[in-house]
């Protein structure tokens, strides 16, 4: 990434409407907001101590992703995620996560490859002793560290960006069995990796979300989107 594309992510990240826009999100993506409950923005821009301007702004933003609906005339309504949306989500990351495991084959840094291993050895500590937050922390780690690693600032966004439409249902899933099976899961894929093998790297990140969606579904963690 360049210093003006870091530059620009940084400032849409610290701007006023980069703040309300992601605080939004981040309440509609957490629940706190419900499905087809209006957000009004005079009491939102009081909440974040912001004028309507930034809360509009933030709105239109929200609708191109599909979380809200504006209609004409009434007001801004949540669409949030569906069961669907949860299923469409993880069938997309399961390509995508492959790429991007393919792709920091040939760009993983020895610094990157270090906090990788360390990230396993940590998650590998806790899920022994039980400690599911901490879990669920270093298995955001591992990701982030093979985003920044595939060296593509497209893949990187995109994939960050599902990360957090599906976190609910993730802090769920690293809660139960599931979260120390995963890990072992990251151990294979960064094993791959480490031996600079795409084919399989690819095959084992992309299993890796079919497996963490079929875990879903059979253990009914998909009712919170119901």
């Amino acid at each position: 990434m360049g210093n003006s594309d870091l530059k620009d992510e940084v400032t849409d990240k610290y701007s006023l409407r980069g703040r309300v826009f992601h605080r939004i999100r981040e309440d509609i993506l957490n629940g706190k907001y419900k499905d087809h409950e209006e957000l009004r923005e005079i009491a939102i821009g009081t909440e974040l101590g912001v004028s309507r301007t930034p809360v509009r702004e933030a709105f239109r933003q929200l609708e191109l992703e599909g979380l809200i609906q504006i209609i004409p005339n009434k007001g801004a309504y949540v669409t949030g995620i569906k069961v669907k949306d949860i299923k469409d989500i993880y069938m997309i990351r399961s390509k995508l996560e492959g790429l991007c495991a393919r792709w920091a084959c040939e760009n993983i840094t020895k610094e990157q490859l270090e906090e990788m291993e360390e990230v396993i050895y940590l998650a590998e500590f806790h899920a022994a002793r039980g400690h599911m937050e901490q879990m669920a922390e270093l298995d955001n780690r591992f990701h982030t560290i093979m985003y920044e690693a595939c060296n593509s600032k497209m893949l990187e966004h995109l994939l960050k960006d599902y990360h957090q439409y599906v976190w609910r249902v993730r802090q769920k899933t690293l809660s139960s069995s599931r979260g120390a099976v995963s890990n072992v899961e990251h151990k294979f894929i960064m094993e791959a990796i480490k031996e600079n093998n795409p084919d399989k790297a690819e095959e084992l990140a992309n299993q890796h979300m079919l497996n963490a969606y079929e875990n879903m579904v059979d253990n009914g963690l998909l009712d919170i989107y119901e």
